[in-house]
């Protein structure tokens, strides 16, 4: 007896023949052993390809199995193209699944290697491949830590704004002191120009400081000098940042989740009988 399932979003609506229904319960559900294996197979074939770009980047190595490592490209692309068409085939809405975060992965997992036949070097780019991996949160039952990530993205999207303002400022710190220096010690100390000199402020209020390009004056020094602690200083700031919206978006996991039925806001207190949006009762 085949065990209930609910249908994928990319299948609902129509019914799928017999065939393509145990398709799709292979490729995209992990609940059969078919369907699990084939993931876990999945997920050692994007591991070796990923393993074969890397080594074809190893010019000593590239140069004694050109031909065998050329050979297993392709037929790891071969083989990625055939279980996208497949993906495509099983699903009663391709184009669904085609707009979708793993559809768009799964496609730009093979691109490359067809482009790299127009223009040279693209076929590096199959690293991308290494994204499909995050289909492993789903084949081992890691699905609570997805909620642990989406805090993380909470946060970072709340503090967009202000990191804004912040690089904003910085940007306006490098332009101004790049002009400054460029005015101070002039193309003999290889400030040439100030775009260079900017480029020199950037490394500096960083505190990169790769020491291609040095004051040699004093007042050079000077303003370098205080570049750098003004960069110990910028680099808490936008640490500090995050780290408020993380909190704050940590606190308000500790809300009800609860949707309202007129608006559909979330984040109610527990207690709370009616919407704080809109006052509609809450659960009636």
């Amino acid at each position: 007896m085949r065990p209930n399932r609910k249908p994928h979003r990319y299948n609902q609506g129509q019914t799928l023949s017999p065939w393509r229904e145990a398709l799709n319960q292979i490729i995209f559900g992990s609940e059969t052993a078919a369907g699990r294996t084939f993931d876990i197979l999945l997920i050692v074939a994007i591991l070796l390809s990923i393993g074969v770009v890397m080594l074809d980047s190893v010019a000593h190595i590239q140069q004694r199995y050109a031909d065998v490592l050329f050979r297993a490209e392709w037929a790891f692309t071969a083989l990625f193209t055939l279980e996208y068409l497949l993906r495509l085939v099983c699903v009663r809405r391709p184009w669904l699944y085609i707009r979708s975060f793993f559809g768009v992965i799964d496609l730009l997992s093979i691109l490359p290697a067809y482009l790299g036949l127009l223009l040279p070097g693209t076929g590096y780019m199959l690293t991308l491949r290494i994204l499909r991996l995050l289909r492993i949160f789903r084949i081992l039952k890691l699905s609570q830590y997805l909620d642990e990530a989406n805090v993380l993205t909470v946060a970072l999207a709340n503090s967009f704004r202000k990191i804004t303002v912040f690089l904003y400022a910085v940007l306006t710190l490098v332009v101004v002191f790049g002009a400054l220096m460029y005015v101070v010690e002039g193309p003999q100390a290889g400030f040439t120009s100030i775009p260079k000199a900017v480029y020199w402020a950037i490394v500096t209020i960083t505190t990169v400081g790769y020491g291609d390009i040095a004051p040699k004056t004093a007042l050079g020094q000077l303003i370098a000098s205080t570049i750098m602690i003004m960069g110990y200083g910028i680099i808490a700031v936008p640490t500090g940042i995050y780290s408020a919206e993380l909190i704050n978006s940590h606190n308000n996991r500790g809300l009800d989740n609860r949707a309202c039925a007129n608006c559909g806001a979330v984040g109610h207190d527990f207690d709370a009988a009616h919407c704080k949006y809109c006052g509609e009762r809450i659960g009636a």
